[in-house]
């Protein structure tokens, strides 16, 4: 821990620290006299300037962080900038985004003296002294713009107090003090003002493509949008494309964010209408208006993606997103997410995208293909669970029809489900084998949806299978929750973006409905209440009247883990490849034909399935983040 002293003052005497904090002072602490927070150099300072990435981290914009990877060190390099600093500050990570069981980084002031330390909330909030100091102080010093920390911190700590910093979201949480405290201790994250703000910190480090000397650029943006003053707004824009628009290909993308709402923006998409549609009504306002035209539920086709945190999206030199010419909507629905928790009013916005496009074709045609589980209610989630897992097969027969011979190669990713979602993983499988994850996302939100290179290309090769699992959440939930297109209904998808573009758009599968319906028999006959099994119930109204004991839990489990899929190996217009094979499911699932499962499912390779071996880590195994006892 380092510390700063400034001359004692005759009517304050510094309280004493505690035994662990005078222990940790002992070895760590610089102090120097100061009028204003001077440099205290415990490490060096990355050669290059070296803060591309930057998020606000509160809706007021006094906190600002800039970060580094280094994936050589593999350590993280953060920029910390507090404006209009008070009487200290925090900052960590945590597994969902909560101030207790959170790692963290804090300065603070006692009123004489400023310290600066590796620190951990127990369950209650309450804020400890680490043992172990991981977080390096590199930097303090004042700017025009305010206080500026330069600290670092290695991915892996080995510290089971620490949060091990991975691939995919990040949970950062934050608090300002406003009011010095006697000790460490003392402070108690319930009596600040807090926050979070997810992000991806481990960036791919990937080489900007070279981009055509005739690209050409055109701004999707909603002008002068009156932001409502309510925490959470989607806003939907329709644009149009310039009458003749021939087929050009995407080659980048960035954002534009009207200046002073950086806080603001959470996230955009461009999404591209039905072709099928002659002419979409224009439209701006929210999307859950009862105003807003029918036709924008057909504009579903993601061009273009951004999130808090991200910078701009490039293509590979070899591949573009092709838009415009025939056979290709002109109509373009923006969608931004407004985060708006201080509910400010009269804020006006205009931000949206910037596309850079060229008329010289590239060699591919870039495509987005959908993976995981169709959007069915057979696929369901009992309520109060805390970790269940659905999982949707892409499957070896649908991928050696609709694959070329060559293959494709995957370069980027978005994950999708609803409210209760809480992991998502794609696995790619070859011969019996589980060979590479293609993404992954252990801490993943609903509320934080981006698309992200991946840092290696995946290739899929014909005969390959991807497999989608996603865990969910619904320990809030009293009913199942059932996959669907509702916010309150769930999915499980990986758009990934791939070249050279196939007629494949969708290989997804759910549990045969004919196995459904037997779990609803057998419910109904080992339960003392009334099962609607009739023809007339709904799928959903019969989830809706289970009584979810252990036993309906674990067969439905079962069921989703043993019973034939029904197997949706669909082209872009939506027919279905002629798969007359049966459709072979790895692991413990099952073989069944399209459309037409068995009745009667037999294993396939059982025991000679051979899970993904990973890397194994520099320390014992432990979880992402230790929730630590008091």
């Amino acid at each position: 821990m380092a510390r700063w002293g400034s001359q004692a003052h005759p009517a304050m005497q510094v309280p004493r620290p505690s035994v662990r904090e005078a222990a940790s002072m002992y070895g760590t602490a610089v102090a120097v006299f100061l009028v204003i927070l001077v440099a205290a150099l415990q490490g060096s300072v990355p050669a290059e300037s070296p803060f591309p990435y930057h998020i606000p981290l509160d809706p007021e914009g006094t906190l600002e962080l800039s970060w580094n990877v280094s994936y050589v060190q593999e350590t993280v390099h953060f920029q910390l900038l507090v404006r209009d600093f008070k009487a200290g500050v925090l900052f960590g990570m945590s597994d969902r985004g909560e101030l207790e069981n959170a790692d963290l980084v804090v300065l603070w002031t006692n009123g004489d003296r400023a310290y600066f330390g590796d620190a951990w909330s127990d369950p209650s909030g309450q804020i400890h002294l680490d043992s172990q100091q991981d977080y390096q102080l590199l930097q303090a010093r004042r700017t025009p713009e305010g206080l500026c920390l330069l600290f670092k911190r290695p991915f892996s700590t080995c510290d089971p107090r620490d949060y091990l910093i991975e691939d995919g979201t990040v949970h950062l949480v934050y608090g300002i003090l406003e009011q010095p405290f006697p000790s460490l201790e003392a402070i108690n994250t319930s009596v600040l003002q807090t926050g979070l703000q997810r992000v991806q910190l481990l960036k791919p480090n990937i080489s900007t493509p070279t981009l055509p000397s005739d690209m050409l650029t055109m701004e999707i943006r909603a002008p002068d949008v009156l932001v409502p003053g309510q925490e959470t707004t989607y806003w939907c824009y329709i644009s149009e494309l310039p009458d003749g628009f021939a087929r050009h290909h995407i080659v980048m993308y960035e954002p534009i964010v009207t200046k002073g709402n950086e806080a603001l923006v959470h996230h955009m998409e461009v999404f591209q209408c039905a072709a099928e549609f002659e002419s979409v009504p224009r439209f701006s306002g929210p999307c859950d208006s009862k105003m807003k035209p029918d036709r924008l539920n057909y504009c579903r086709h993601v061009l273009a993606a951004w999130a808090l945190g991200a910078k701009a999206f490039y293509y590979p030199e070899e591949a573009g997103l092709a838009f415009g010419g025939p056979g290709s909507s002109r109509f373009l629905r923006l969608e931004v997410h407004y985060h708006n928790p201080l509910k400010i009013q009269g804020r006006h916005d205009s931000s949206g995208i910037r596309l850079y496009y060229t008329a010289t074709l590239r060699r591919f045609n870039a495509g987005i293909m959908e993976l995981g589980l169709v959007y069915t209610p057979v696929m369901a989630v009992p309520p109060q669970e805390i970790a269940f897992v659905l999982t949707g097969y892409c499957t070896d027969k649908c991928t050696q029809m609709a694959l070329p011979p060559s293959g494709i190669h995957i370069f980027a990713s978005q994950l999708h489900t609803h409210l209760t979602g809480r992991k998502v993983v794609t696995v790619l499988a070859r011969d019996g084998r589980e060979r590479e994850i293609v993404n992954r996302d252990d801490h993943y939100s609903p509320h934080f949806q981006e698309i992200r290179m991946l840092k290696k290309v995946v290739s899929v090769h014909p005969g390959d299978v991807l497999i989608t699992s996603c865990t969910y959440n619904t320990g809030d939930r009293t009913l199942a929750t059932v996959g669907g297109f509702g916010i309150l209904e769930e999915m499980c998808v990986n758009y990934v973006h791939y070249y050279p573009q196939t007629q494949l758009e969708l290989c997804k599968s759910a549990v045969d409905t004919g196995f459904l319906q037997k779990y609803f028999h057998l419910v109904n006959r080992f339960n003392s209440e009334e099962v609607c099994t009739c023809p007339q119930a709904s799928v959903p109204d019969q989830f809706a009247s289970v009584p979810w004991n252990s036993f309906n839990r674990n067969v439905l489990k079962a069921l989703y883990g043993f019973a034939p899929i029904s197997m949706h190996c669909n082209k872009s217009s939506a027919v279905r490849f002629q798969v007359c094979h049966p459709v072979c499911v790895l692991g413990a699932h099952t073989v069944g034909q399209v459309g037409n499962p068995q009745p009667h499912p037999q294993p396939l390779l059982g025991a000679q399935w051979q899970p993904l071996q990973l890397p194994t880590p520099l320390c014992p195994h432990q979880p992402s983040f230790h929730r630590c006892p008091v």
